[in-house]
């Protein structure tokens, strides 16, 4: 591993790293909201089973939604289906939950009008919801570990996706970094009034400023 991969782990992806701790404490936070979540049924949009099976509040349900492949053998408390959360099929949308849940997908799902189908999604399947995306004015991209990358032109961040040493899945490619650019669009807080306009807008503070911003409703 070179230093800065190192350096993306320490900060990032280690179970030590400030990402995961502050991953942990959003994770407290959300339970804090919902304090009957170990009883409720959740459907979270674009989840993973593996960020459930370590959460340390487990749901009575939770079904996930995504366009991956779920792995193969679940606990029972968990069920996962390939869907896009922006189109579900008629089989999940005529479901109700307790809650819905979303953590940074609402930035990929591509586009104005998707965001507003993917919320008109979250809005039908309960009447409680969590939705976190980073924010757009935080000064360091998350996604990519690059300070105002957001703000570049498409042919600067291609550029910097082929050599930039922090990327999750580095390329060398330039039309898969100019994909892997495009497909990340961040919000900003009008933004997710407008898609969620009766939850409240809570923040998510890293050094004082607004690192992600979240809709909640209880």
């Amino acid at each position: 591993m070179s230093r800065l991969n190192a350096l993306r782990s320490r900060f990032v992806d280690a179970p030590n790293s400030l990402g995961a701790k502050a991953r942990a404490r959003r994770w407290q936070w959300f339970a804090g909201q919902f304090p009957g979540l170990d009883q409720m049924s959740v459907i979270d949009l674009g989840g993973t089973a593996g960020a459930w099976m370590r959460a340390p509040v487990q749901p009575a349900h939770v079904h996930i939604v995504n366009l991956e492949q779920p792995p193969a053998d679940l606990p029972s408390w968990l069920r996962a289906d390939v869907a896009d959360a922006c189109d579900l099929p008629a089989s999940i949308r005529s479901s109700r939950y307790d809650l819905v849940f979303s953590n940074a997908v609402i930035e990929h799902v591509g586009g104005h009008l998707r965001r507003g189908q993917f919320a008109d999604t979250v809005h039908e399947l309960a009447d409680r919801h969590w939705v976190q995306t980073p924010y757009r004015y935080f000064p360091v991209e998350p996604h990519f570990l690059f300070p105002a990358f957001q703000f570049l032109p498409l042919a600067a961040r291609t550029s910097i996706l082929r050599r930039w040493p922090l990327v999750h899945t580095p390329t060398s490619d330039r039309d898969a970094a100019r994909m892997i650019a495009m497909e990340v669009e961040l919000l900003s807080v009008t933004e997710m009034r407008h898609y969620f306009p009766k939850s409240q807008i809570r923040f998510e503070r890293l050094a004082g400023l607004v690192k992600s911003v979240i809709a909640v409703r209880t």
